[in-house]
């Protein structure tokens, strides 16, 4: 089973579809998270990092965060903590 886009029933009708239940859409929505990210690493560009955004702008609502929740959250952490610009590496656990 995979989540794809809102419009993929349209644009491919002839593959078989089905709805996912509330309850299925934040376990749905986290694999592809990890899948767009994966695609990510592996092709690293402006059209892996939308789908990244997207799948994630997605999974905050089915949770009932608004993004701007999440970048509130993102901007107390990089406040607190930093951000990931520096590219500092732990070299033991």
């Amino acid at each position: 089973m995979k989540l794809v886009r809102d419009k993929i029933p349209e644009i491919a009708p002839h593959r078989s579809y089905r709805r996912a239940s509330r309850s299925e859409m934040p376990g749905l929505l986290a694999e592809k998270v990890l899948e767009e990210a994966r695609e990510l690493r592996d092709n690293p560009s402006l059209e892996e990092m939308a789908d990244v955004y997207e799948a994630l702008r997605a999974l905050a609502e089915a949770l009932g965060y608004s993004w701007g929740d999440v970048v509130a959250e993102a901007e107390k952490k990089r406040l607190e903590r930093g951000g990931f610009v520096e590219g500092w590496v732990l070299l033991e656990e």
